[in-house]
C-alpha cells in the first residue's frame, strides 16, 4: 500500500506561511478529493481551518492539475494517471494550542490546521518529510514531536511517519530554539520541551513532573499506553490552555508560572502549572483511549455529538486535582482549597439551574466554546460539574460500598474493558460500568446529577470524609473562594454587590456581564454598558470596589453610564449578596471510621 507523502516547509517565517503538499501516488482516476478537517479532536468547535489556506495548487508530471472546490474544506482534482501533489500556502498566525503559528522565534502546528487528507485513504501510512527554515538565523532551530522518526536524527527535521491520518494529526510538532528538561517515569522517557524566554528551575520541574507521571500511571497500572511522552510548553506573558494527544499535549501558560531557581514553595501560579499538566496527562488514558463510539473514529468534517464530555472533561479534572494531592505535590489543605474554589465556580453559575450538565456536553458545539455575555446565566461548565458530578460520585460510593469500592475502581474498570481493548464507550456506558463496579444502584444520582438542574448533595458527601463545606459572600470581584475570609460573616453579607462583571476596555470599566436577581439587572443596566460616575463620584477599574464600600444592601445611588456613545443615568437598589463563595474545611475529631475513608480517598488506598 503506498503511503501518502507530506511536505510541510516553513516557507516565510515573517508572513506566517507554510508550505504544504499532500501527494496521492495512485490517484482516484475519477478525481482525487482533498479535505482539511474542521475542528480538532479534544476541543469540540468547528474551526474552520480551511480559512487558513492562502493558495492552492495541484500538479502532476510537472503539469498543472485543476482543482475544483467543492465546499468550504474540499477540493477536487482533475483526474491524473500518474502521482498527483497539491500544494498549500498556509497562514499560520495562530498561537494558541489547537491551531499553527510560525514566526521568526519557532514554529508549531497541529496536523488539522495543516494536513490535507484523501477521503477514502485515510487508513494508509503516511511519510512525512518537516524540512528547516531557509537562511542562516535557523540553523540552531530542532524539532520536538513524538510523531515516529523515519530517518531523522532525534530532535531533528527530515523524515518522519505515521501508520494512518489519524496517527499524523495526533503529534504537535515544535520547531525552533527550545529548552529541554527530561526525565524517566515507570521507566518511559518524557521530555518537558519549553518555547520561550524564561528562568525555571529545571531540576525541579523534572523532579515534580516525573513524581506527577508516576502517579497517574500508577494509578491505571503500568506499563504506561506509549513508549514517550512529551509536554510541548509555550511560555508568553499571560497565558493559559492545553490540548491532549495519544503521546503528547500542547501547553499555553504564563511565564511566571514556571518556578524559579531557588523557590521551595508551590506559588499558585505553579499550582496552575501542574494543574494543567496534570489534567492534559490524565487525557493519556481519558478521552484518547477510553473514548465514545462517535469519536472512532473522529468525522473531521461535522460536529460529532455525545452526551459524555462531562465525564471525558469533568472526570479528567476530578482526578487531574486529586493526583496532585495524592503524589504529595500539593498538600491536602492545598487541595481543598483548590476543590472549594470549583465549588464556588459552579455557585457563581446561575446557568446550572437552566442547562443540564448532558446538554452542556452535547451543545460544547454551539455553546461552551462561543459564550457569550450571558453565558452566567444560561450555560454551565461540563468542566466545573463534571468534575463535581465526579467528585459526588465518589464520595457516594465509597460511602455506600463501607470503603470497598471507589470512583477509582470504575476508571480502572474503563481502562481494562475499553482502553486498553480500543472498544469505544457507547452512550450511558459510563453509568453502567460504575453501577456493576460499585456494585450500588446510581439511577437516580445520575438522572439528578446529569440530567436535572439541582445542586449536588455535596455538602452532606463531604461530611463522609471529614469535611465541612461552608459558603460565604463574596469578599470582592477578586475573591475566587477557597479560603477563609479575614471579615466576619456579618461584614460580608453588609457588602453591596453589582451583580455583574466588568473589564477594562481602554482605561473605562466596561460590564461584560450582568447576573440574573442582581443589582445591575433590576436597574436595566446591559453588558457593553460602560460605567461613568456613582452618585457623582467618578467610576475607574481601580476605586469601584472601594466605592461600592460606602453602600448596604437596600441602599440606593444613581449610576451614570454610557451605553454605546449615549449618556444614560439609571437607579441602583443594592442588593444583598449571594451566598456563592465556598470554603473548605478538615473537621476535627470526625472519627475513625471518616478519618480512614478520608485518607482511603485523599491517598488512593
Amino acid at each position: 500500500m503506498n503511503p501518502i507523502r507530506y511536505r510541510i516547509d516553513p516557507k516565510d517565517p515573517t508572513a506566517h506561511l507554510f508550505e504544504v503538499s499532500c501527494t496521492v501516488d495512485d490517484p482516484d482516476p475519477a478525481g482525487q478529493r482533498f479535505a482539511l478537517p474542521a475542528w480538532i479532536p479534544g476541543s469540540y468547535l468547528i474551526r474552520e481551518f480551511a480559512r487558513n489556506i492562502v493558495t492552492v495548487r495541484g500538479e502532476s508530471d510537472g503539469k498543472p492539475v485543476a482543482l475544483e472546490k467543492l465546499d468550504k474544506h474540499t477540493w477536487r482534482a482533475a483526474p491524473a494517471r500518474k502521482p498527483l501533489t497539491v500544494i498549500c500556502e498556509v497562514y499560520a498566525g495562530d498561537p494558541a494550542v489547537r491551531g499553527a503559528h510560525l514566526d521568526t522565534t519557532h514554529g508549531f502546528f497541529n496536523g488539522t490546521s495543516v494536513f490535507l487528507r484523501a477521503p477514502g485513504r485515510e487508513d494508509r501510512p503516511c511519510a512525512v518529510e518537516i524540512l528547516p527554515p531557509a537562511g542562516d538565523g535557523y540553523q540552531r532551530w530542532r524539532v520536538a514531536t513524538t510523531l515516529p522518526r523515519a530517518g531523522a536524527a532525534a530532535w531533528g527535521f527530515g523524515a518522519y511517519r505515521a501508520k494512518d491520518y489519524a496517527e499524523l494529526i495526533d503529534h504537535p510538532v515544535e520547531m525552533g530554539e527550545f529548552a529541554v528538561a527530561s526525565f524517566r517515569a515507570c521507566g518511559v522517557p518524557h521530555d518537558l520541551v519549553i518555547t520561550g524566554r524564561h528562568r525555571a528551575d529545571a531540576e525541579r520541574l523534572q523532579r515534580d513532573l516525573k513524581t506527577l507521571c508516576e502517579a497517574h500511571i500508577r494509578f491505571f497500572g503500568e506499563p504506561a499506553p506509549m513508549a514517550r511522552y512529551l509536554f510541548l510548553a509555550t511560555v508568553v506573558d499571560e497565558g493559559h490552555g492545553g490540548l491532549e494527544h495519544r503521546a503528547s499535549c500542547a501547553l499555553l501558560l504564563s511565564r511566571d508560572d514556571l518556578p524559579a531557581p531557588g523557590e521551595k514553595k508551590v506559588s499558585e501560579g505553579y499550582r496552575s502549572f501542574l494543574r494543567l499538566c496534570s489534567h492534559e496527562y490524565f487525557h493519556t488514558w481519558n478521552v484518547t483511549r477510553i473514548r465514545p463510539r462517535v469519536f472512532a473514529p473522529h468525522d473531521l468534517d461535522r460536529e460529532n455529538y455525545t452526551r459524555q464530555l462531562w465525564a471525558f472533561e469533568g472526570m479528567t479534572s476530578y482526578y487531574g486535582d486529586l493526583l496532585l494531592a495524592r503524589s504529595g505535590l500539593v498538600s491536602p489543605a492545598a487541595y481543598l482549597e483548590m476543590l472549594g474554589q470549583t465549588v464556588t465556580k459552579l455557585l457563581r453559575a446561575g446557568g446550572r439551574h437552566r442547562q443540564t450538565v448532558e446538554e452542556a456536553s452535547f451543545d460544547a458545539w454551539i455553546k461552551f466554546y462561543r459564550a457569550d455575555e450571558n453565558a452566567p446565566n444560561a450555560l454551565v461548565s461540563y468542566y466545573t460539574k463534571g468534575e463535581l458530578v465526579a467528585l459526588a460520585l465518589d464520595l457516594m460510593i465509597r460511602r455506600r460500598s463501607g470503603g470497598k469500592r471507589s470512583l477509582d475502581d470504575v476508571m480502572r474498570a474503563l481502562w481494562e474493558r475499553h482502553g486498553k481493548p480500543g472498544i469505544p464507550l457507547e452512550e450511558g456506558e459510563v453509568e453502567r460500568v460504575a453501577a456493576e463496579v460499585s456494585g450500588i444502584r446510581l439511577a437516580a444520582f445520575f438522572s439528578d446529577a446529569l440530567r436535572g438542574t439541582g445542586d449536588l448533595p455535596l455538602p452532606q458527601l463531604l461530611r463522609s470524609v471529614g469535611v465541612a463545606c461552608r459558603v460565604r459572600p463574596a469578599e470582592s470581584a477578586e475573591d475566587k473562594g477557597g479560603k477563609p475570609s479575614a471579615r466576619s460573616a456579618a461584614a460580608l453579607a453588609r457588602r453591596a454587590t453589582l451583580g455583574a462583571r466588568t473589564a477594562v476596555r481602554g482605561g473605562d470599566l466596561r460590564l461584560t456581564h450582568v447576573l440574573d436577581g442582581g443589582t445591575a439587572r433590576g436597574a436595566g443596566l446591559a453588558a457593553g454598558d460602560t460605567l461613568l460616575a456613582l452618585d457623582g463620584i467618578r467610576v475607574t477599574p481601580k476605586n469601584l470596589e472601594r466605592l461600592l464600600r460606602r453602600y448596604r444592601p437596600g441602599d440606593s445611588a444613581q449610576l451614570h453610564f454610557f451605553r454605546r456613545d449615549e449618556l444614560m443615568a439609571a437607579t441602583l437598589v443594592f442588593k444583598a449578596p449571594e451566598l456563592d463563595t465556598c470554603v473548605l474545611a478538615f473537621r476535627e475529631n470526625p472519627g475513625r471510621a471518616v478519618l480512614e475513608r478520608r485518607k482511603a480517598w485523599l491517598e488512593g488506598s
